[in-house]
Formats: structure tokens, sequence, C-alpha cells
């Protein structure tokens, strides 16, 4: 019988297949960002959102070659509900899987998972981090390709258009939920 895990039991077991801090750290601001986009968007689903957001990477330290089909393995052996299976592959559409996302936590995850890294790297650069942290500074890092190279622009673009939101509306939203 599948079971949805909580918050915390996700947490746990991307624990188990991650020991760098920088994952385990960004596994928990994506679980959290699902969670304040939660509370606007499927209030009743806060913890749902939440696990997928943590478990979304929970193979890419040890399979970076096979991101999310590894997941979908590991899940899939864990026994967990097919739903979060769902939220935690699709997030790797058109990149290294062809599942794609349909339902709108699926989009936010596609979307936020990127831009979490982009406005991260931009706190670093700040003296008070996320702190008055502005859409115009992120949109400027956002412009500039050599600024946090890894962070795909394309996939945050796609999935702004995905969720029907504006780049900036995104951007501030994530903002705001990292902020939280």
């Amino acid at each position: 019988m599948s079971y949805i895990p909580s918050p915390k039991q996700a947490e746990e077991l991307v624990k188990q297949y991650n020991k760098d801090a920088f994952h385990i750290q960004h596994a928990e601001t994506v679980s959290k960002v699902m969670g304040e986009f939660a509370k606007e968007y499927d209030p009743e689903h806060v913890d749902f959102w939440r696990t997928v957001g943590m478990l979304h990477d929970i193979d890419f330290e040890l399979y970076p070659e096979q991101h999310c089909v590894k997941a979908n393995e590991i899940l899939h052996e864990l026994d967990i509900d097919e739903d979060v299976i769902h939220g935690v592959i699709c997030h790797g559409y058109g990149i290294c899987i062809d599942v794609e996302p349909k339902k709108y936590m699926e989009k936010v995850l596609f979307a936020t998972d990127e831009l979490t890294g982009l406005i991260g790297a931009a706190a670093l650069m700040r003296p008070t981090g996320l702190e008055g942290m502005e859409v115009k500074s992120v949109m400027k890092k956002f412009k500039d390709k050599k600024f946090a190279a890894g962070c795909s622009r394309e996939v945050i673009r796609q999935g702004a258009e995905m969720m029907g939101m504006e780049l900036s509306e995104l951007i501030e939203k994530t903002i705001r939920a990292m902020q939280a």
C-alpha cells in the first residue's frame, strides 16, 4: 500500500540519499517555497506540496546523469504514492525526462526549482541576503547569462508560462516565499 510521506519523513528520505549540505539545503528551500505557494493556491494540501518539493532532487547527488529516472525507481521501491512520484519526476520535463507537469503544483515546482537557485545566488551577493531583495535586482541577474549560469533561464521562463504568470510576478512570489 503506497503512502504519502510527511514533509519531515521526506526530509529523512532525502538525507538517506544526499550527504552534501548544498543538496539538503536546496531540498529544504524548495520544500518551503512550495509550502508558501500552496498556502495561496491549494491551502488544504500544504504538506503534500512541501513533500514533493523536498523529494524533487532525491536522486540528484547519487545519479546526476539519470536524474528523475532514478527518482522514479527509488520512490517506487519506497512505495511512495503515485501522485508524489509524478510531481517529483515531472520537474525534469524536457531536460532529463519526458513526463509533463499537468497539475498546478507540478508547474510551480518546475518553475521555482531553478528560480530558487538564481534568487539564492543573488542573495549571497548582497550584504542583507534575501532581506529587502527586489524583483528588479533579480531581473538584472536573470539577464546576466554568466551569473548563476547553472540556473536555466529558459526553464524559469517556460515555468512562468505554464503557470500563466508574468516572469516578474513569479520572481516576486518566489522571493516572498523564500523570505517567509
